[in-house]
């Protein structure tokens, strides 16, 4: 883990709440980018879903200096590494994304790769992942979680899909290191509606502590 990753993840633990943008253009990513923020978010996820999230990530980057702002769903090389180049400072994907891992490792990105069984979340981490994005959490719930850290405490694993204000404190109480604002709260564009629902989100994992 280089100097770069170790803050990222420690950023993740400490702030503990990461919000997803995945929406259908661009200009509505920016407006969700903006009521997450304004709701307390300090961490934010562009995917690649999202039209031009290149573009998108490096608009947010200069726009909020100290906001920790990564990648997510990469699956490739060339979009882990134009990520990178404007800003990005962790990478995320669904899966255990090889091409992704080895961008993180050459450049001291931090990696946050899906996986869902034991095996395959030992096998990531092994390959040097600084924390597992559990995905889908929402098949198991909480349980399947405590249970996943009973043999393999050691890996830090953070929950997608699935998680929300009602139960974010049982993934916590699970042992979850972070958590995610379900994507489905940001398709709207009804950017106070999401603001009230980001600061509920932000309380609730405060008030897990």
């Amino acid at each position: 883990m280089t100097q770069d990753s170790s803050a990222v993840v420690a950023q993740i633990r400490q702030l503990r709440a990461v919000a997803i943008l995945r929406t259908k253009t661009a200009e509505q990513a920016l407006g969700a980018a903006r009521a997450v923020i304004t709701g307390g978010f300090g961490i934010v996820e562009v995917t690649f879903g999202v039209p031009n999230a290149v573009d998108v990530i490096a608009k947010i980057v200069s726009d909020n200096p100290g906001l920790l702002v990564g990648a997510g769903t990469v699956l490739t090389r060339d979009q882990a590494n134009a990520a990178v180049d404007v800003g990005a400072r962790f990478l995320v994907s669904p899966c255990v994304s090889a091409e992704m891992m080895q961008v993180g490792r050459d450049r001291g990105i931090a990696t946050i790769p899906g996986a869902f069984t034991p095996t395959e979340i030992y096998n990531a981490w092994s390959a040097g992942a600084d924390i597992i994005k559990l995905f889908p959490a929402v098949a198991n719930g909480p349980e399947y979680l405590r249970a996943i850290r009973g043999p393999l405490p050691q890996i830090p694993i953070m929950p997608t899909s699935g998680v929300s204000t009602a139960n974010v404190a049982d993934w916590f109480g699970a042992g979850a290191v972070g958590s995610v604002l379900d994507p489905a709260l940001i398709h709207s564009g009804a950017w106070e509606t999401l603001t009230a629902r980001a600061r509920d989100f932000v309380e609730a994992v405060a008030n897990a502590r």
